[in-house]
């Protein structure tokens, strides 16, 4: 079984429906709409998808630790808490 890891499964998904520019000067836009944001400018393609990958990254974690309400991407819910055994009383 494949172990599976949420945040990267979330950040893979969004990349996944970037949407990219090229702008008059030959440079690079890219944004993920759903991600109100985040957007990244590079001179290359190339450049311009690792910079949206960090922005984006940045992004998820600043909203976790702000408390942000996040988007649910392809049914992944980061707004959730985590499941938590009960503790027994001491």
């Amino acid at each position: 079984m494949k172990a599976r890891y949420v945040l990267t499964d979330y950040v893979e998904q969004a990349l996944a429906r970037a949407a990219y520019d090229k702008l008059g000067n030959g440079s690079y836009a890219g944004r993920i709409p759903s991600c109100r944001g985040v957007v990244a400018f590079a001179q290359t393609l190339q450049a311009c998808e690792k910079e949206l990958r960090s922005v984006l990254e940045d992004w998820v974690l600043l909203g976790l630790k702000m408390g942000h309400k996040l988007p649910i991407i392809a049914s992944i819910d980061l707004n959730r808490g985590p499941k938590r055994e009960p503790v027994e009383a001491l």
